[in-house]
């Protein structure tokens, strides 16, 4: 078998040191002690050295540290800079112990005295470098690729949006696989096709909300077979589908497609793809698969979360009709005017919006309101529906309607929440209320909102015992329960919310 040839750049300005390392080299070579042939190029300033550097790879670089346009370790650091994959060997006429060590903390993988040098310690030198920086160059990719994946993870478990999830995820698929695109593709189980759904690297408008059918493209065969495909070279495949056409006018050759497997399901798949040919090896490929599993977890989760959220959505619409089915059964029995409980629902959630209260506590509040006198259910007919004035017998039973529904919503972990109003509508501003006599702040402040709608909605009804009143009547009776029956600020906020309103 044919030896491989190492490339190295000797960057010396000393002819008759730059001769002696040839000759050394052209020695290694010709001893065949390695199945590797040295092959050297030679420059004489540390420019020329940059130039060359910026469009060639070499196995190794021998640096004098005396050049005519830069001197010392400040040469040695712009080498490393420009070549910073490379290994470089300071190959020095002086036999600094200090130097010695200051280039290796430098940068440089060995430092040698050129007066102790002879062929085959040079080339063992070289190897040696060669192999230290290979091990370092490894113990660094593995460190950032772990790195990478605690990443991935920590976004899996800190956010429940997929969207920040994979930017991360994709992120970090470019610069540890150094590739030049990855796409996503997300299964959609429905309609049995593929969704674009993310990607870095490439000019996709052609993808984006794109799909792919089952039965046509390498991503889908990816799935089907639930295996990785690997094309190594797209531009020599014929087919016209616009799929493929789309990487082909961007020049790209190598591509892989792996699968996102979580629990046994396939989820989508992820596309690697690269201008240049890629020589992955296991470890590579490895890697790969472990970060594909990585996004199939957050996938997974996602689902899983968003299935939570629609199950909790339906199931919170169902109590809620519930809820709203009570309430029109208690109108009803209660005989109440036509609408009563929607309507001082409706205008106790928007007047208590405008009173600062939040969106989730308003959820309570309509709930609530919905079911103000759900604690009427417990009082007698012949109280509930008498046509004359109560007893004060009579009026001790129905003022209990508060506690009662107290005793009926509070062991409900879901309703219990909203048991202000159905317990406290009935207090009043001045402590004269009822059940418990509350005063003032005492009150929570959505049963002092909803009282005042409560009494404004029943003296705008008519009722057997008397007729609707106008609105006039309405506002100067609320105006002159302000401090009395109702909060002073809920009064006027009340009362600007219904000029605005036109209610």
């Amino acid at each position: 078998m044919a030896n491989s040839v190492m490339p190295i750049l000797l960057i010396e300005d000393n002819p008759g040191d730059a001769r002696l390392v040839r000759e050394m080299l052209a020695e290694a070579n010709a001893a065949q002690a390695s199945p590797d042939t040295f092959e050297l190029k030679h420059v004489t300033h540390l420019a020329h050295a940059e130039a060359l550097l910026a469009h060639t790879t070499f196995a190794a670089i021998l640096l004098d540290l005396s050049l005519p346009d830069c001197a010392g370790l400040e040469t040695l650091r712009q080498v490393c800079r420009a070549a910073p994959d490379m290994p470089v060997i300071v190959t020095s006429g002086q036999g600094d112990e200090a130097l010695a060590v200051d280039a290796v903390q430098a940068g440089a993988q060995d430092y040698l005295v050129k007066s102790h040098l002879d062929s085959h310690w040079l080339a063992r030198a070289i190897r040696y470098a060669i192999e230290r920086m290979r091990a370092n160059q490894l113990i660094a990719r593995q460190n950032s690729r772990r790195a990478a994946l605690r990443a991935i993870d920590s976004a899996i478990t800190s956010s429940f949006d997929l969207r920040v999830t994979l930017d991360i995820f994709l992120e970090n698929v470019v610069s540890e696989l150094r590739v030049d695109t990855v796409n996503i593709w997300l299964l959609n189980h429905t309609l049995h096709v593929l969704e674009y759904t993310a990607g870095r690297g490439m000019r996709a408008e052609m993808l984006r909300q794109g799909t792919l059918r089952l039965d046509a493209g390498f991503a889908s065969q990816a799935v089907v077979e639930r295996r990785v495909i690997h094309i190594s070279d797209l531009l020599q495949v014929t087919d016209t589908s616009p799929y493929l056409v789309t990487f082909q006018m961007q020049n790209f050759r190598d591509y892989y497609a792996v699968p996102f497997i979580a629990k046994g399901h396939v989820l989508g798949v992820l596309e690697i793809l690269h201008r240049a040919p890629l020589t992955p090896d296991p470890e590579w490929l490895d890697y790969v698969q472990a970060l594909a599993g990585q996004a199939a977890i957050a996938i997974d989760n996602a689902s899983l979360l968003n299935d939570l959220q629609r199950s909790n959505l339906e199931l919170s619409l169902a109590y809620d009709a519930t809820i709203e089915g009570w309430s029109r059964a208690l109108d009803l029995r209660d005989k109440e005017t036509e609408g009563h409980t929607q309507r001082v629902t409706e205008t106790t959630v928007q007047l208590a919006r405008l009173m600062g209260i939040d969106d989730l506590e308003l959820v309570q509040v309509r709930r609530g309101a919905l079911l103000h006198d759900i604690g009427k259910m417990g009082i007698p007919d012949h109280i509930l529906h008498k046509p004359g004035a109560l007893t004060v017998a009579e009026w001790e039973v129905m003022r209990q309607h508060p506690r009662l529904a107290l005793e009926l919503l509070s062991p409900i972990a879901y309703l219990r929440p909203a048991c202000d109003i159905p317990y406290c509508h009935h207090e009043k501003w001045d402590g004269t209320g009822y059940p418990r006599q509350l005063k003032a702040e005492q009150i929570p402040l959505t049963a002092r909102i909803f009282a005042i709608v409560d009494v404004w909605d029943a003296l705008r009804s008519n009722r057997p015992y008397r007729a609707a009143w106008d609105d006039t009547q309405v506002k100067a009776f609320l105006q002159a329960q302000a401090g009395k029956h109702f909060e002073p600020q809920v009064v006027a906020a009340f009362l600007t919310f219904l000029e605005n309103n036109l209610l």
